[in-house]
């Protein structure tokens, strides 16, 4: 494998929120000992949020091309590799709900569609289409 190799990540911002969250919600299950429930739920949550940050920091990286194909985050920190051969459409899907805009770039391989947000990518999902359409075109 050689040549330019494009790679989209989850900014470490997001990251950092996710540990300050975890130790916030650490604290406070700490600070209600008093109250079982108010435990049980802040240290839930803070678990969550944990475990959020970990998957960021094992596979930073959700997405990355190079001239052979597609390599996709699976699960916790799996990844999958897809050549440019079995990927049929790339694509945006965006819905608004209550006012509220998300979008999720699309990897369709016709077996498998891999969904991907900007949370995971770092920028909008659309400029992440763009460079991916340019960069397959030129393989």
């Amino acid at each position: 494998m050689s040549g330019p190799i494009l790679r989209w990540r989850v900014r470490r911002e997001l990251l950092i929120v996710k540990v300050v969250a975890a130790l916030a919600f650490a604290v406070l299950a700490v600070l209600n000992l008093d109250d079982p429930r108010g435990t049980i739920l802040a240290g839930a949550a803070a678990l969550v949020a944990a475990t959020l940050a970990l998957r960021d920091l094992l596979a930073p990286v959700r997405l990355s091309a190079d001239g052979e194909g597609l390599i996709v985050v699976r699960g916790f920190s799996g990844a999958q590799r897809v050549p440019w051969s079995a990927v049929e459409r790339i694509r945006v899907d965006t819905r608004t709900r209550f006012t509220s805009r998300t979008e999720l770039l699309e990897i369709d391989t016709g077996e498998e569609i891999f969904l991907l947000s900007r949370f995971d990518l770092g920028i909008p999902c659309r400029e992440v289409a763009d460079e991916l359409r340019v960069f397959r075109t030129g393989f």
